[in-house]
């Protein structure tokens, strides 16, 4: 695993990775949570493409909410573990 998707997978582990859907306005992708759960920006391109690479090794999962609701990037078992090494 990238530093870059180290570093991802420990945002997603905090909460702080929200996916937006894409709809009303804004495009489809990744942003951050701010201390209420709210979107409070844009992520960088580099954390953006991280997380899509873990999503694909199944470390982290995201669905796009029905309305406009953004979800949150939840870190899987698989991404547990991964950090738990790590973190070894």
């Amino acid at each position: 695993m990238t530093e870059n998707e180290t570093r991802a997978l420990r945002h997603a582990a905090e909460g702080a990775v929200l996916f937006h859907s894409g709809l009303w306005g804004v495009p489809a992708g990744f942003l951050w949570a701010g201390s209420d759960g709210a979107p409070a920006g844009h992520v960088p391109q580099w954390v953006a493409e991280a997380l899509t690479m873990l999503e694909c090794r199944g470390l982290v999962v995201f669905r796009a909410a029905v309305g406009t609701r953004d979800t949150v990037v939840r870190v899987t078992e698989a991404g547990v573990r991964a950090l738990g090494r790590i973190a070894s």
